[in-house]
């Protein structure tokens, strides 16, 4: 379902994806199956999203973003693709930055261009992310830094493994 009030230009937008009102899709961008892109989104021409992503509100897609399987972007996450940006520069150099499958990100996030963001990690709302992020862990603050880890089921556990009862837990909890 595409919203009339959106501008989609691209045609490769997989089976079961919703993409609401005000949202603005470029011609090249790559969408997979059972996604939802909520309103006020925007879909840059190199970007990559794979299947049943969660996009929220007030996000901007930049060129070089690759969104694997089953990650959770919340509202007004910022991405960025240039570390040095200058109004009409045409020799920028694009970074690549890719949210691996499972991933979730808070709420006003902010993420850094030329990153990894790695699989069922846990970006906490509000954070800056400027390295690379490992799988299963947990991050946030200003500048964020690792936390504990989390249970590709989502259970978050300090970096003895323990949840918050004290049980021991494997990351494929």
């Amino acid at each position: 379902m595409i919203h009339p009030l959106s501008d989609v230009k691209s045609t490769n937008i997989g089976d079961g994806t919703n993409i609401w009102q005000f949202c603005v899709v470029l011609p090249r961008a790559q969408i997979g199956n059972n996604c939802n892109l909520c309103a006020n989104v925007f879909v840059e021409n190199d970007v990559i999203i794979g299947n049943n992503v969660t996009i929220k509100s007030g996000v901007q897609l930049w060129d070089g973003l690759t969104i694997e399987d089953d990650v959770f972007i919340g509202p007004n996450v910022t991405f960025t693709n240039d570390l040095i940006p200058r109004s009409k520069n045409k020799n920028y150099k694009l970074l690549h930055t890719r949210i691996k499958k499972g991933a979730s990100i808070g709420a006003n996030a902010t993420i850094i261009g030329g990153i990894v963001i790695g699989q069922y990690s846990l970006i906490g709302a509000g954070s800056l992310v400027t390295k690379n992020v490992q799988s299963n862990t947990v991050w946030y603050g200003n500048p964020a830094e690792i936390k504990g880890y989390i249970t590709n089921n989502g259970i978050i556990l300090d970096f003895d493994m323990k949840d918050k009862e004290g049980k021991l837990r494997e990351l494929t909890d």
